[in-house]
């Protein structure tokens, strides 16, 4: 049951107020499964392991991605993200682009 913090006056108050909290909880649990994906590709940049972490951050960037474009994340929020876990990644293989 979602706690109001102040008794609402108008219908229109109170249903902001229940949609308020719905996007609360979707969005924190956004956010908790973008920070899950990132510790996962930091531990496996850590392992050393250049097969794993690649695939982790196909995952992590296509969730960032998501997120930024329903609005959960800054767009420029999800640039720097991808683009410091990607640098990351980088330089624990080298580079094949030439």
């Amino acid at each position: 049951m979602p706690a109001i913090v102040a008794p609402k006056k108008s219908k229109s108050a109170i249903k902001r107020a229940k949609q308020a909290e719905v996007k609360k909880v979707k969005n924190r649990s956004v956010k908790k499964l973008l920070s899950t994906l990132t510790k996962t590709v930091e531990k496996e940049v850590a392992n050393k392991s250049g097969e794993g972490a690649s695939s982790a951050l196909q995952k992590v960037i296509t969730a960032i991605d998501k997120a930024a474009q329903k609005g959960i994340i800054h767009r420029n929020t999800a640039s720097r993200r991808v683009a410091r876990l990607t640098k990351l990644v980088n330089s624990l293989t080298p580079s094949e682009a030439a």
